[in-house]
Protein backbone atom coordinates (compact mmCIF):
# COMPACT_ATOMS: atom_id res chain seq x y z
CA UNK A 1 0.00 0.00 0.00
CA UNK A 2 1.33 3.42 -0.98
CA UNK A 3 1.85 6.00 1.74
CA UNK A 4 0.78 8.88 -0.48
CA UNK A 5 -2.04 9.90 -2.77
CA UNK A 6 -1.76 12.30 -5.70
CA UNK A 7 -5.03 14.06 -6.46
CA UNK A 8 -5.53 14.53 -10.20
CA UNK A 9 -9.32 14.74 -10.26
CA UNK A 10 -10.62 17.11 -7.59
CA UNK A 11 -14.34 17.23 -6.90
CA UNK A 12 -15.90 20.26 -8.62
CA UNK A 13 -18.52 21.60 -6.23
CA UNK A 14 -21.67 22.67 -8.11
CA UNK A 15 -22.35 26.39 -7.61
CA UNK A 16 -24.90 28.88 -8.91
CA UNK A 17 -22.90 32.05 -8.24
CA UNK A 18 -20.05 31.68 -10.75
CA UNK A 19 -17.50 30.61 -8.12
CA UNK A 20 -15.16 27.73 -8.99
CA UNK A 21 -14.57 25.30 -6.12
CA UNK A 22 -12.20 22.38 -6.70
CA UNK A 23 -11.98 20.26 -3.56
CA UNK A 24 -8.72 18.32 -3.69
CA UNK A 25 -9.06 16.70 -0.29
CA UNK A 26 -12.09 16.60 1.99
CA UNK A 27 -15.46 14.97 2.51
CA UNK A 28 -16.70 15.20 -1.07
CA UNK A 29 -13.44 14.30 -2.84
CA UNK A 30 -11.58 11.81 -0.65
CA UNK A 31 -14.04 11.07 2.19
CA UNK A 32 -11.69 12.85 4.62
CA UNK A 33 -13.49 14.37 7.61
CA UNK A 34 -10.32 15.76 9.23
CA UNK A 35 -9.34 18.42 6.70
CA UNK A 36 -10.42 19.90 3.39
CA UNK A 37 -8.22 21.64 0.86
CA UNK A 38 -9.81 23.50 -2.03
CA UNK A 39 -8.67 25.67 -4.91
CA UNK A 40 -11.16 28.46 -5.54
CA UNK A 41 -11.76 31.29 -7.96
CA UNK A 42 -14.28 33.92 -6.89
CA UNK A 43 -15.56 36.04 -9.77
CA UNK A 44 -15.73 39.85 -9.57
CA UNK A 45 -18.55 41.19 -7.38
CA UNK A 46 -19.18 37.81 -5.73
CA UNK A 47 -20.26 37.34 -2.10
CA UNK A 48 -21.59 34.69 0.28
CA UNK A 49 -23.97 35.08 3.21
CA UNK A 50 -22.53 35.43 6.70
CA UNK A 51 -21.65 32.14 8.37
CA UNK A 52 -20.35 30.87 11.72
CA UNK A 53 -18.47 27.66 10.84
CA UNK A 54 -17.71 24.79 13.21
CA UNK A 55 -14.21 24.60 11.68
CA UNK A 56 -11.13 26.78 11.50
CA UNK A 57 -10.38 28.09 8.03
CA UNK A 58 -7.09 29.12 6.48
CA UNK A 59 -7.07 31.14 3.26
CA UNK A 60 -4.07 31.89 1.04
CA UNK A 61 -4.58 34.43 -1.76
CA UNK A 62 -2.86 33.47 -5.04
CA UNK A 63 -4.19 36.27 -7.28
CA UNK A 64 -6.46 39.28 -6.84
CA UNK A 65 -8.04 40.46 -3.58
CA UNK A 66 -10.64 39.04 -1.20
CA UNK A 67 -12.67 40.81 1.45
CA UNK A 68 -13.45 39.29 4.85
CA UNK A 69 -15.93 40.74 7.33
CA UNK A 70 -14.94 39.05 10.58
CA UNK A 71 -17.37 40.02 13.32
CA UNK A 72 -16.89 43.84 13.25
CA UNK A 73 -13.64 44.01 11.24
CA UNK A 74 -13.34 44.46 7.47
CA UNK A 75 -10.12 42.92 6.16
CA UNK A 76 -8.87 42.88 2.57
CA UNK A 77 -6.17 40.39 1.65
CA UNK A 78 -4.06 40.55 -1.50
CA UNK A 79 -1.94 38.01 -3.37
CA UNK A 80 0.74 36.50 -1.14
CA UNK A 81 -1.19 37.07 2.09
CA UNK A 82 -2.98 34.49 4.23
CA UNK A 83 -5.30 34.40 7.21
CA UNK A 84 -6.51 31.92 9.82
CA UNK A 85 -10.05 32.34 11.14
CA UNK A 86 -10.96 30.46 14.32
CA UNK A 87 -13.97 28.17 14.43
CA UNK A 88 -17.25 29.61 15.70
CA UNK A 89 -16.36 33.06 14.32
CA UNK A 90 -19.00 34.97 12.35
CA UNK A 91 -17.56 35.79 8.92
CA UNK A 92 -18.60 36.86 5.45
CA UNK A 93 -16.42 36.21 2.39
CA UNK A 94 -16.67 38.37 -0.72
CA UNK A 95 -14.89 39.71 -3.78
CA UNK A 96 -16.36 43.19 -4.30
CA UNK A 97 -13.56 44.03 -6.73
CA UNK A 98 -13.39 44.15 -10.54
CA UNK A 99 -11.05 41.16 -10.98
CA UNK A 100 -11.30 37.49 -10.03
CA UNK A 101 -9.72 36.27 -6.82
CA UNK A 102 -7.88 32.94 -6.86
CA UNK A 103 -7.11 31.32 -3.53
CA UNK A 104 -6.61 28.14 -1.53
CA UNK A 105 -8.90 27.38 1.42
CA UNK A 106 -8.10 24.81 4.10
CA UNK A 107 -10.73 23.84 6.66
CA UNK A 108 -10.06 21.79 9.78
CA UNK A 109 -12.09 19.68 10.35
CA UNK A 110 -13.28 19.35 6.78
CA UNK A 111 -15.88 21.67 5.29
CA UNK A 112 -19.41 20.38 5.07
CA UNK A 113 -22.68 22.15 4.40
CA UNK A 114 -23.85 20.90 7.82
CA UNK A 115 -21.03 22.60 9.75
CA UNK A 116 -20.72 25.90 7.87
CA UNK A 117 -23.85 27.41 9.50
CA UNK A 118 -24.72 29.94 6.78
CA UNK A 119 -27.26 32.60 7.58
CA UNK A 120 -30.33 32.97 5.37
Amino acid sequence: MKKYFIQNTPFIVPTTDGKLIEEHHGKASTDNNDISIAHMVAPPNWSEPFQTPDFEEYTYIIKGKKQFIIEDDIIILEAGQSIKIERNTRVQYSNPFDESCEYIAICKPAFSIENVNRED
